[in-house]
């Protein structure tokens, strides 16, 4: 199976076609950066997102972005994994103009008022306003290099072509330079990702772009004023032990920001909804479970605060969830008493295993060595009890540990359904303020039902007024006191 194609986006018919066309137009040539200024303060003026789907950024890192464009700074995003700094560098583009004119053919993008390359200034000036004029959409101006070690200076910034030089032409020719991906990005944005990663020699070859605005190769000297503003990410010195910013690289930069991961428990469910794919529903109070669980891992001691716990944990975590009350459901669709085929809707019993499944996102301290499911598992009870709290502290719960006062055991788990789980409840006291309590509303289906009891059941557990025990099934047993 192929691949998609990717949609090019087509001009609109109504844009000059030739050069006399966009002079008599009004156009004004304007460097990528005076762009970028100019369509940035029209959004504060309008009142539009300046940065949509950047999330827990508003009050911290977006206003020093703000400044570094309005100042015209190429700038480096420093923060560990997961804290969204290639979504910031690449929602920069949507700043753009949406259509920019250039030199058709041209490589290095040039405007039809600004030409660089001797080539393009012979054709501007024979063909003077019947120069023809092709357009550019902002989404092909976006240019971004992952920082390896392999990287080369040829990848970057571009190489002598030996097929040119033996037509016959100069090495000081332009014509012979087989371009890289920062002049193919000339009047646009170029981001390198994890710049630290890039070999110290070939972080030198960046230093001219940034200050110069030219570039060399093979020692030649080309006076191209490229036109571009250049981005960077990388982790924390004090983090990665793979490389560092060289300090006369690093000096060029006009700003470095410093981002973080959300700020609060609200910030970090604002982010898994709008990020995380849920192939089920997935109620709120597991969510929340979960976003309780990122942060506690986050501020655990037994975890290497210097790698940090990406805002992907949270994420895959949620979608982890919904993949089990899924498989929950297609295994259970034959087995309903009524008929009725069981809904995929999550449950806070679904969490327990993303602690397997998701350890690997965390780097833990090197005494931990052995217990990381254990420590996971440990501060999901921390973080499901604390939701509990939140939710249902106060409420009177006694409708529910009156229904194992007997004797009487509530079996849940992985592969009892709602309808199940419901039976072995009947009626209890105390249920409609847990669903209201919950946001699950006034008619809640069965399967949100058995959600809300089966957070309860658990946070009765693990606030000592309910016993559980495990079978050797793989079901969860409810009963006795804690």
């Amino acid at each position: 199976m192929t691949a998609p194609t990717p949609v090019i986006p087509v001009p609109p018919a109504d844009l000059p076609g030739t050069l006399g066309a966009l002079r008599a137009a009004g156009h004004q040539y304007r460097t990528v950066k005076q762009e970028l200024r100019d369509n940035l303060l029209a959004r504060m003026r309008s009142g539009e997102p300046r940065f949509p789907g950047i999330v827990g950024y508003d009050d911290s890192v977006l206003p020093e972005v703000e400044r570094a464009l309005l100042a015209g700074h190429d700038m480096v995003l420093l923060g560990e994994r997961g804290q969204g700094k290639t979504r910031l560098i690449r929602s920069l583009g949507a700043l753009l103009d949406e259509w920019t004119p250039v030199i058709p053919g041209s490589v290095l993008n040039e405007h039809p008022m600004h030409p660089l390359t001797p080539a393009s200034r012979a054709q501007v000036a024979e063909a003077g306003d019947d120069l023809p004029v092709g357009w550019l959409h902002r989404s092909m101006r976006y240019g971004e290099k992952l920082a390896t070690p392999d990287t080369s200076v040829g990848d970057l910034i571009g190489d002598v072509d030996p097929i040119r030089i033996a037509q016959g032409r100069t090495l000081g020719d332009p014509e012979t330079i087989h371009f890289g991906l920062v002049p193919r990005t000339n009047r646009g944005i170029f981001a390198v990702n994890e710049l630290p990663d890039l070999a110290e020699r070939i972080q030198v070859a960046l230093l001219n772009v940034l200050e110069e605005r030219d570039i060399q190769v093979r020692g030649y000297q080309l006076r191209l004023p490229l036109d571009l503003l250049l981005v960077a990410s990388a982790n924390p010195e004090d983090y990665t032990n793979r490389g560092r910013i060289i300090t006369p690289l690093k000096d060029r930069f006009g700003a470095e920001i410093r981002t973080h991961y959300p700020v609060d428990l609200e910030l970090e469910l604002a982010l898994i909804r709008q990020e995380a794919d849920l192939v089920a529903d997935v109620p709120e109070h597991v969510l929340e479970v979960l976003a309780r669980f990122a942060r506690a891992v986050r501020e655990s001691p037994s975890v290497d605060p210097r790698s940090g716990v990406s805002a992907r944990f949270a994420i895959a975590a949620a979608e982890t969830v919904a993949g089990a009350a899924l498989r929950r459901a297609g295994l259970l669709a034959a087995d309903t008493p009524d008929g009725r085929p069981e809904a995929a809707v999550a449950r806070v019993g679904d969490a327990v295993s993303v602690t397997s499944t998701l350890r690997g996102k965390v780097e833990f301290e090197s005494g931990e060595e052995g217990r990381e499911i254990e420590i996971l598992a440990h501060l999901l009870r921390t973080a499901t009890a604390e939701t509990f709290r939140a939710h249902l502290s106060g409420l009177d719960l006694s409708g529910f540990t009156a229904l194992v006062d007997d004797g009487a055991a509530i079996e849940t788990g992985e592969l009892v359904s709602a309808a199940e789980l419901l039976r072995q409840v009947g009626t209890v006291p105390g249920l409609a303020k847990v669903l209201d309590r919950l946001d699950l509303g006034d008619a809640p289906t069965p399967e949100e039902a058995a959600a809300a009891v089966e957070f309860v059941l658990e946070g009765l557990h693990l606030t000592r007024r309910l016993g559980k025990d495990v079978t050797d099934s793989g079901r969860t047993v409810y009963g006795g006191r804690g």
